[in-house]
């Protein structure tokens, strides 16, 4: 603006010394000819602006000046105008223009009138700034407990683009943008919006909003309350579930806005239950509280609900589900076989509580199972219902499988890997030699019979090795279907009769079967392999193993460079063993190669910590 006003200064000295040469020298009474110009403008609102004339010539002087201007090009004095009154002490003379439109181009000039005429300086053109948006506010409708239904118009944009518009509301006077707000589109017009997460029996405020280039402007002010609102009640979690009983309870953490009269727990069988159901009372008012369910039947599925009563109804809390204990039953085997046929673990002879041991399942309470290694040649045993001699202890003393309590004499058994099953509602049991092996297409002898596998002390499990090809296996015992495990899953676990596991890939597989831990009974299916820096593909990909047959390990003979390797299961880190080659961990460090060269490895898997051997040929 500055430099507009030294260059319209400039224009009016030129003027100013052209009018001043163009007079005749030495006439004393010859006049300049009268000239006057717009300098500048400045100071514009939406409403006002601020022109500024300067006097180049008076002639025979001037009766008025000032400034005058339209919206259209070449204003005059017959448009509007206004006069300086001021007293003049400079050629400069400033105009203040008022009551103008907003967001309206103007076209303005100087003018000063006298005997000659008027004359103008020259147009100067300014664009007034815009307003705020003018807008009503919708009466409130559809009030609820926590909803109402509200909106605006928009009848003036206010000379600029309205970029949003909405409701703001509050619980107090005047709210603004700052507050809760509604976003409702945009332009000029009426729009609809939806106020909700209200809270109960409140009184808010409510106006309309909408925003242009110029700011925000609001809607005359409206009031509404919300209704009372139904309470909000949290489910606790569920604990200290038995057989028969468990603990609940609730809080309330939200009154709705009225009074809280009754709250409680809901339960049943059927999920989602109600009060008008089971209901367990937990007094009045905001708060937690607990509750204590007894006398459930076992091994039933439960649903529980918190509620919470006010005037505007009954409100609950998320459903929790759980299921009560079955009546599980444990016996123990103790005999004079468990310390030679469990070495290296903490059983012994005689202990019920140092013995193996039958389990029942979920589904059928009274019936246990298990599997128990016999080592001797002639094994002596007896069922014991407690971890103690204090409980019942059975025997058979006719040999007809039929349990006597407090028999007086020992359970005899040959050598054999036994399931053990005991009916003890009949009081019977049986017990079962058994011999595993794998079966299945993937296998050496197919469908047609199981390859057998070797039982490891030690480790408590089948074991054997062998080579599959890419189709199915199960676990079968003593040629025969009548005893048989899969995996529905294929995950790992084991499940009498159930689907065949798949094998995907052919190659040398160390299989195991744990049938150690009652009703839940696991598998392994492992083809090893060496992966490393020292080895020909890196860490990029593993080098197979093979089965050695003759020496029952698995070995690799490769080139090594000086570096590292490890064991690792099926191509995967998931099982992967490093570390100390006499005794290798899951996840050991990386077994080092001090000399490339060439070299035989081979890994033992017939103990429960796997070793190996690194020999350079």
């Amino acid at each position: 603006m500055k430099r507009l006003f030294i260059y319209r200064i400039m224009t009016v000295l030129v003027l100013a010394a052209t009018l001043f040469a163009a007079c005749t020298k030495g006439t004393s009474d010859t006049k300049l000819t009268q000239a006057i110009s717009t300098s500048q403008f400045s100071n514009v609102t939406s409403a006002t602006a601020t022109v500024v004339g300067f006097v180049v010539a008076a002639g025979d002087g001037f009766s008025e000046k000032g400034v005058c201007y339209n919206t259209a090009t070449g204003p005059t004095v017959s448009n509007t105008k206004v006069a300086y009154t001021a007293a003049a002490t400079s050629a400069t003379y400033t105009v203040n223009l008022t009551g103008l439109a907003y967001a309206t181009i103007y076209y303005a000039r100087a003018y000063a009138t006298g005997l000659e005429g008027t004359v103008y300086g020259e147009e100067v053109t300014f664009t007034t700034l815009p307003v705020v948006p003018t807008l009503t506010t919708a009466a409130i409708t559809a009030v609820t407990g926590n909803s109402a239904a509200g909106g605006g118009n928009v009848t003036v944009s206010g000379g600029a683009d309205v970029t949003a518009r909405g409701i703001c509301y509050g619980l107090n006077h005047l709210p603004t943008v700052a507050d809760t707000k509604t976003t409702d589109a945009k332009g000029t017009g009426a729009f609809v919006s939806s106020l909700t997460a209200l809270k109960g029996n409140k009184t808010y405020y409510v106006r309309a909003y909408a925003v242009n280039s110029a700011g925000t402007g609001y809607g005359p002010e409206v009031a509404f309350t919300t209704l009372v609102d139904l309470p909000v009640v949290t489910t606790t979690d569920v604990t200290s579930v038995t057989k028969t009983t468990a603990i609940s309870g609730g809080a309330v953490t939200y009154d709705g806005g009225g009074t809280v009269s009754a709250k409680g727990l809901a339960w049943g069988t059927a999920a989602n239950p109600t009060i008008a159901g089971t209901k367990i009372d937990g007094g009045t008012g905001l708060g937690a509280f607990v509750s204590n369910l007894t006398g459930l039947p076992k091994y039933t599925t439960f649903h529980v609900r918190a509620y919470a009563t006010n005037s505007a109804g009954t409100a609950y809390g998320a459903d929790v589900q759980f299921t009560t204990l079955a009546d599980i039953l444990t016996w123990n085997i103790p005999g004079d076989y468990v310390g030679a046929s469990y070495p290296g673990s903490t059983l012994a002879d005689w202990s019920p509580d140092k013995s193996p041991q039958v389990i029942s399942t979920i589904s059928a309470g009274d019936k246990l199972e298990g599997y128990v290694y016999m080592a001797n040649a002639t094994n002596n045993w007896k069922f014991a219902s407690q971890a103690n001699w204090n409980g019942p202890n059975y025997g058979d003393d006719n040999k007809s499988g039929k349990l006597d309590p407090n028999a007086a004499n020992n359970i005899a058994s040959a050598k054999g890997y036994y399931k053990i099953n005991v009916d003890a509602t009949a009081m019977t049991y049986t017990a079962v030699p058994t011999v595993w092996g794998l079966i299945g297409d993937a296998t050496p002898n197919g469908w047609n019979d199981e390859t057998v596998m070797t039982y490891y002390p030690a480790m408590r499990t089948w074991q054997g090795v062998m080579h599959l090809t890419a189709a199915n296996i199960k676990f079968r015992a003593n040629h025969d279907w009548g005893l048989n495990y899969g995996s529905d899953k294929a995950d790992g676990t084991l499940g009498a009769g159930a689907a065949n596991i798949p094998v995907s890939l052919a190659a040398d597989y160390v299989v195991s079967l744990d049938l150690s831990h009652p009703n839940a009974y696991t598998y392994s299916a492992n083809r090893w392999g060496v992966i490393g820096d020292a080895t020909p593909d890196g860490w990029n990909s593993d080098q197979n193993m093979t089965w050695d047959a003759t020496n029952k390990v698995l070995t690799i003979t490769l080139n090594l460079t000086a570096g590292t390797f490890k064991f690792r299961a099926n191509d995967d880190w998931g099982v992967n063993l490093g570390g100390n080659i006499a005794a290798l961990t899951q996840n050991g460090d990386n077994i080092a190669v001090a000399v490339a060269g060439n070299y035989t490895i081979k890994l033992d898997v017939s103990k429960p910590v796997y070793s190996c051997t690194v020999t350079k040929n």
